[in-house]
């Protein structure tokens, strides 16, 4: 294990009205140097470490499905690496997380790793909050790259706006959710955002309704990234939809039954 001493990351960051004007309007934002440089290079390692020890993919890249090709993924260390668990639950994000969604504060739905090797392959468009069995559209995903990535790495990329619409399509992450929802997009003219460089501890944050995909990785380095999902304190568990949200119920709620307080073990609150 990392010997190193890994700074707390409970000082939190003043975000301006703008930002979040412009966060609520597009349905996604990014944020300069949430991490400075030293932070992002201490927990770069020990997500790193955890990362690839906690993974189960074992598969030749070419053996996977589009889904398995689009990234390594790696959730919940929280739970297993006491280190990883600073990073998941630090202050710093859940404030950004609840000054964005303009409530006091938020809970962990979970944390994931999601490693794009150097020919991974795209990840389709898909709203995230597709798959939450929760009562609010305030919820959040934290995108964070512990290296330097450019758009050749497979950069995130945002259908802006496209939270307004809420619910689109029962679809899970696959070749045809890229299909139907660039159709939808197209149809309903959403602007195409991605970032040309994001810098290792930059953020880019983003509603659980907003569509979102990114390209394969073209570049020579793992697209290393580092993702957190808040909710709103007080939401609620509704009754699932699809094996999807019942498998996340089970997983990600501790199996709280439907209309219970969404405020299970393994959703602590942040701030």
């Amino acid at each position: 294990m990392s010997t190193i001493q890994l700074p707390f990351l409970n000082e939190t960051i003043e975000i301006n009205r703008e930002t979040i004007a412009d966060f609520r309007t597009d349905g996604h934002i990014q944020i300069r140097s949430v991490l400075g440089k030293e932070e992002v290079n201490s927990y770069r390692e020990v997500i790193r470490n955890a990362a690839y020890k906690y993974n189960t993919e074992k598969r030749r890249l070419e053996e996977r499905d589009t889904y398995g090709k689009a990234f390594l993924q790696i959730m919940n260390l929280w739970e297993v690496d006491e280190q990883v668990r600073l990073f998941t639950l630090a202050k710093r994000f859940g404030k950004i997380a609840a000054d964005l969604l303009g409530v006091k504060n938020v809970r962990l739905y979970h944390d994931q790793a999601l490693y794009k090797e150097p020919g991974g392959g795209f990840t389709p468009w898909h709203q995230d909050q597709y798959y939450w069995p929760l009562d609010t559209n305030n919820t959040i995903t934290m995108w964070m790259p512990l290296v330097d990535i450019t758009a050749e790495a497979g950069m995130l990329t945002f259908a802006s706006e496209s939270h307004t619409h809420g619910f689109i399509e029962n679809l899970a992450i696959s070749d045809d959710s890229e299909l139907r929802l660039e159709k939808y997009i197209n149809e309903n003219g959403f602007s195409i955002t991605r970032p040309k460089v994001m810098l290792a501890g930059d953020a880019s944050f983003h509603y659980g309704w907003t569509l979102h995909s990114a390209p394969a990785n073209i570049s020579r380095v793992t697209r290393e990234v580092m993702t957190i999902i808040f909710f709103a304190d007080g939401a609620h568990v509704t009754e699932p939809k699809s094996d999807h949200q019942e498998n996340d119920r089970q997983r990600w709620l501790n199996g709280i039954a439907p209309g219970a307080l969404a405020a299970s073990r393994l959703n602590p609150l942040i701030l």
